[in-house]
């Protein structure tokens, strides 16, 4: 199920910061505990690269987390995510803390989040986005819904309407040629 908002292509254009939830989003929402407690996360290569593909494209990729993990950091290390927030509690302050600090409109900042805890952010920033997972009331704030399943393509998905947005999807495909 994808859906498009009518001005989904313009907002995404103005996009200079895309803030990315992790659990439902980067992940399949599954939380995974060893036999000591330990907690495992699953990531998608595609959604990693797509990041890394729409950072290169010159829109800064951030996390912003409820909840806290290592693999997380590891993760974010891994692909060139600089900005990473876990274990926050109120987001929409935390979104409005990064947007300051960046010189920042609101406007000019996109968020995909996928549960009621991330409806705050999604009615703030300038392009709203979640998994097609996601309950029908984060849904209703979306100005995008990816088809791509949630820590399985999902992000790609964005990253790239992000990029045709801007005009830059092609010129980070020509990096692939032969």
């Amino acid at each position: 199920m994808q859906f498009s908002a009518p001005d989904a292509l313009e907002r995404a254009r103005r996009i200079k910061l895309m803030i990315f939830d992790v659990d439902g989003v980067l992940t399949d929402g599954r939380l995974w505990y060893t036999s000591d407690g330990r907690e495992l996360k699953s990531f998608h290569s595609f959604d990693g690269h797509g990041m890394k593909m729409l950072a290169s494209s010159g829109v800064r990729c951030a996390i912003l987390s409820g909840r806290k993990s290592p693999a997380v950091a590891a993760r974010a290390r891994e692909i060139g995510i600089g900005l990473v927030r876990q274990g926050v509690a109120r987001k929409r302050e935390e979104f409005a803390k990064m947007i300051k600090r960046l010189r920042l409109e609101p406007s000019a900042a996109g968020y995909m989040g996928d549960d009621l805890v991330d409806v705050p952010v999604l009615r703030r920033c300038g392009f709203a986005c979640s998994p097609r997972e996601a309950p029908e009331q984060v849904r209703q704030c979306a100005h995008y819904i990816c088809s791509a399943p949630a820590g399985g393509g999902a992000v790609r998905e964005l990253c790239e309407f992000i990029m045709r947005a801007q005009g830059t999807l092609e010129r980070q495909l020509r990096e692939y040629d032969a």
